[in-house]
């Protein structure tokens, strides 16, 4: 059975879908997509906590479909910007993820993926499929997957 790592970046994938198709991404369809017919070895999904409790509500689903929720905290800085990056954690654990499996599942349109894409299909010789809102993924982060996955369809509710 092939075994598979799956990293969502949350923020990225509801922000995207939402602007695209003002719809909200489909985790129950994603996991049965991504992991049906495979050994799960790693679920992260990579969010922001800011202590809303509908949020709380969502985190507790994605834990109970099979993820393990990685939470960071909300910064509101003074300048009114916020910070609650999570691209250095994806890209240590799916650095890590990437010597344990047969392939990796990253949904993130965010273009600075394209290099951790790159060196994991370099060293360790593994499929990495990308999944994103076609139109606001990266096109270098497209080139560099394995095989692109548009969000649209039954991966949207």
């Amino acid at each position: 059975m092939e075994r598979v790592a799956i990293l969502v970046d949350v923020q990225n994938v509801y922000y995207t879908t939402r602007e695209a198709f003002a719809r909200h991404f489909d985790y129950h369809a994603c996991w049965a997509r991504f992991a049906a017919g495979r050994e799960v070895v790693v679920a992260n999904a990579y969010a922001v906590e800011r202590g809303d409790p509908r949020q709380q509500q969502f985190q507790a689903i994605l834990r109970r479909i099979g993820f393990t929720v990685k939470l960071k905290p909300y910064i509101q800085r003074s300048d009114g910007s916020a910070k609650g990056d999570w691209d250095v954690g994806i890209t240590l654990d799916a650095m890590e993820a990437a010597a344990e499996v047969d392939r990796l599942v990253l949904l993130s349109g965010d273009g600075d993926f394209d290099l951790l894409v790159t060196r994991i299909r370099e060293r360790y010789a593994i499929p990495v499929e990308v999944v994103g809102v076609e139109r606001l993924t990266a096109a270098s982060l497209m080139r560099a997957a394995s095989h692109f996955v548009p969000i649209e369809g039954d991966l949207l509710r």
